[in-house]
């Protein structure tokens, strides 16, 4: 009896040291894989509920046995809503990107003005989303920029809480599409987000707005560019695009009237307030209702916003997205740079300057990106790395001050 109470009390011992070393072993991320993977299961179940072939389920998750990490870190950081509206400008509305949209509207001219006769949409809004989404399909040319959409949504739907209901909807999108046979499973590529193509559409927006305008039998928004153009433009006029308006107009506002901002009157009624619009422009005859906005805060420019703005958020819900696109595209078609500057805490390099600051961080080791004048971020790592090196306070920002210490260095 006490041998067998001694021996008892001695397999209650090792198994008290050896548990805690055996569960050391197993990893966290094979917890998470096993969650992952029974995830996977409960969705195929349920994916077939949803119409969706087991053949099709198998093929669009061959291979993908574990969420993507770097989905979740990307998924906290939107530039949208973190970026101020100068940081945000400057990557997005330069002299790079209106340049390029002006020698892409010569290119498809043929094909963006079919698009304008058939959806009102304007070619330079459609390229300025074209530069927005895919800097005019450059990152298409990007293997390394896109993700298995099947895996970044999988990703969302298993382990982020706030997406999770929107990332499930939109796999079940994915896998419809994959089944229709518009794309191969290879080519279901996008943003860490599920957004796919030269105009980045989430699945859902995809089967609600694709087009096949070039009459190819697919509406390819990922290989054929007028595709990918139409669809966007289709996307603005099914929500409300009013053909030959403008988003927006730059204005002054008396002090009197600032007080206002956010609310909404028709263009006659915030002009007897005594608003105008910049460089000594008329209003056009209108009642239009617009919506006084301070983007960048009072001390900034001010803008009467009409309708086609907040078309342009059914795009992107973001102020900041939809004023780049409509400033944008206006600069395309040949408009100069606001009258009122964004504020921003010191004066912007010019485009030469910019792209020797790239060389000089190149010669520190720091940058291996094209240069191109474009301080994304990218360059806003390289130059907070640069000066953490010099001793500085690493704001990201690409200075006159910080440029004439690189040159001191070099």
């Amino acid at each position: 009896m006490k041998r067998r109470l001694l021996r008892s009390l001695i397999l209650i011992v090792i198994a008290t040291i050896v548990a805690p070393l055996f569960v050391s072993l197993v990893s966290p991320q094979a917890y998470a894989d096993a969650g992952f993977r029974k995830w996977k299961r409960d969705f195929a179940a349920y994916s077939q509920r949803k119409g969706i072939r087991k053949s099709t389920f198998n093929k669009a998750f061959r291979g993908i046995d574990k969420p993507d990490p770097e989905v979740l870190e990307l998924a906290r950081y939107q530039p949208e809503f973190r970026q101020k509206l100068w940081m945000y400008f400057d990557s997005r509305v330069n002299e790079t990107s209106v340049e390029r949209g002006q020698q892409e509207k010569k290119k498809w001219a043929r094909w963006l003005n079919l698009i304008e006769r058939q959806y009102g949409v304007s070619p330079n809004i459609i390229l300025a989303i074209w530069s927005m989404e895919s800097t005019y399909g450059e990152a298409m040319k990007r293997p390394r920029s896109l993700r298995s959409i099947v895996r970044s949504l999988s990703t969302l739907a298993y382990a982020d809480r706030r997406r999770r209901k929107f990332a499930r909807s939109q796999l079940i999108s994915a896998l419809k599409i994959l089944q229709s046979g518009q794309i191969g499973v290879d080519q279901l590529r996008g943003s860490w987000a599920g957004a796919m193509g030269h105009t980045q559409f989430i699945p859902s927006s995809y089967l609600a707005f694709g087009q096949d305008i070039d009459k190819d039998g697919k509406k390819d928004i990922w290989n054929s560019i007028p595709d990918a153009m139409a669809t966007a433009a289709n996307l603005l006029k099914r929500n409300g695009w009013r053909p030959g308006r403008t988003w927006g107009y730059e204005v002054r506002v008396p002090k009197s009237v600032r007080s206002q901002a956010g609310k909404t009157r028709n263009l006659n009624s915030w002009a007897k307030l005594g608003i105008k619009r910049v460089a000594g422009r008329k209003f056009p005859p209108s009642n239009d209702r617009a919506v006084l906005m301070f983007p960048a805060g009072k001390s900034g420019p001010a803008f009467l916003m009409l309708r086609n703005f907040f078309v342009l958020k059914r795009y992107n819900n973001s102020n900041k997205y939809a004023l780049a696109v409509g400033h944008l595209a206006d600069q395309i078609g040949g408009a100069g740079e606001l009258i009122h500057a964004i504020p921003r805490p010191y004066p912007k390099l010019p485009l030469a300057q910019r792209k020797e600051l790239q060389r000089l961080l190149r010669a520190m080791g720091l940058y291996d990106k094209d240069i191109d004048g474009n301080i994304g971020s990218g360059t806003r790592a390289a130059i907070r790395r640069a000066q953490i090196q010099m001793g500085l306070n690493p704001t990201g920002f690409e200075s006159p001050g910080f440029l004439a210490r690189l040159r001191k260095r070099s």
